[in-house]
């Protein structure tokens, strides 16, 4: 198990999109299981089968990565996160 913490936050574009892509192969390759902590909902769409929306430290919500673009949140408080990150994304 390997746990990622904003492990591409700091990084430009196409520098995250090869760090991201290298851990999907060793993920892959390995048969590891990776945790991550990331405010990117377009990086959790992109490394992860499902996510978990926290509020004050406590899960609210866990969900699929394709609640991400349908904005399947039951929860209001991850509902609101997803719709936020989906205006940002499309310059909303």
């Amino acid at each position: 198990m390997l746990l990622l913490d904003e492990p591409t936050s700091a990084l430009d574009v196409s520098v995250q999109a090869e760090i991201l892509n290298l851990l999907q192969r060793l993920r892959a390759e390995k048969g590891f299981t990776t945790i991550m902590v990331s405010h990117d909902l377009a990086v959790v769409d992109h490394m992860c089968d499902r996510f978990a929306v926290m509020q004050a430290g406590n899960i609210v919500e866990v969900l699929p990565r394709d609640a991400i673009a349908s904005n399947a949140a039951a929860h209001p408080y991850a509902h609101e996160l997803i719709a936020a990150s989906l205006r940002y994304e499309r310059g909303i």
